[in-house]
């Protein structure tokens, strides 16, 4: 009897077990998309007494110190060395590429547009991973990840009067390097501790961060107030360090599908943080759009099973 007990009482420990980790790898991305959707706000207050190559350099570089110091307190061994080129990748998108394109974007354009154009990150994320791993995504995923694409694009086209501006150049080459460094991420996530992906890919960062930080802050005029340096702290340590723990935390625990389908909520969070942080009057194509890629991301997701 105590034997059929305990063979039939393990099963339950085990499920149970693994509801309580994907409720955490659900709160975890979650907090991610939240630290994610203020990004925007908090770079535009950081422009404000900082110039756009300040910014970018700096928030690394304190974002690096943070993380250094936590793996030299922690005593955690490099990565073994196959595991480099990924967080390479990772460095390149999550930490260089993508903080700098929205930033020099984010001097022309609201972070009501931007936050729109940035909605397509989940779908090309998910067409990133598709890539990478090999699989063929269904004629359904392709059509909704058309009709997203579409429904963007027009929408910046007409907001940006009948042609792309300099500034949607800027995000849609954002959207591509982030959608990489996400999917290395979340790859590499799967091995290690998320907090250790971004951190090592910070600290390989800094022989180009520290240098181009210097001659940035040498060369561009600063000026310190309450939002600007809300904004950096932010943009250093809320999104560059600690959302990118969560979010990879979470991408490990439930898998990136399912960490996207969260992200879906991050343009019209963005969208609200516009307006009660930076007072910006939103388009009603704004909402509405958002909406639409919404959808769009949601059916992709739905028929990547």
């Amino acid at each position: 009897m105590r034997a059929q007990s305990s063979a039939t009482t393990a099963p339950r420990i085990a499920v149970a077990a693994d509801r309580d980790r994907a409720g955490l790898g659900t709160l975890q991305a979650a907090l991610g998309v939240i630290a994610f959707s203020l990004t925007f706000p908090a770079t535009a207050w950081g422009l404000e007494g900082f110039g756009p190559w300040s910014l970018v350099a700096v928030r690394s570089v304190l974002a690096a110190v943070i993380a250094g110091g936590c793996l030299l307190a922690l005593r955690v061994p490099p990565p073994a060395r196959r595991h480099w080129p990924g967080l390479a990748v990772v460095g390149g998108g999550v930490v260089l590429g993508f903080p700098l394109l929205t930033t020099l974007a984010l001097q022309t354009s609201t972070t009501a547009h931007a936050a729109v154009v940035v909605g397509l990150l989940p779908l090309t994320t998910a067409l990133c991973s598709a890539l990478r791993v090999g699989t063929r995504p269904s004629r359904t995923f392709w059509t909704a990840s058309l009709a997203g694409a579409t429904a963007v694009l027009a929408f910046t086209v007409r907001q940006s009067g009948g042609a792309l501006s300099t500034a949607d150049l800027y995000l849609f080459a954002a959207l591509l390097v982030c959608a990489a460094g996400y999917t290395e991420g979340g790859r590499l996530a799967r091995v290690m501790p998320g907090w250790q992906v971004i951190g090592w890919a910070l600290v390989l960062c800094l022989p180009l961060t520290v240098p181009v930080a210097a001659l940035a802050l040498a060369h561009e005029p600063v000026r310190l107030s309450a939002h600007s340096v809300t904004g950096l702290l932010w943009v250093a340590v809320g999104s560059q360090f600690v959302g990118l723990v969560v979010w990879y935390r979470g991408m490990a625990a439930i898998g990136i599908p399912k960490a996207s389908q969260l992200q879906l909520a991050q343009p019209l969070l963005t969208l609200v943080w516009s307006v009660l942080l930076l007072g910006e009057h939103l388009p009603v194509a704004a909402p509405l759009t958002a909406a639409a890629v919404l959808v769009c991301i949601a059916v992709t997701q739905r028929a990547r099973g």
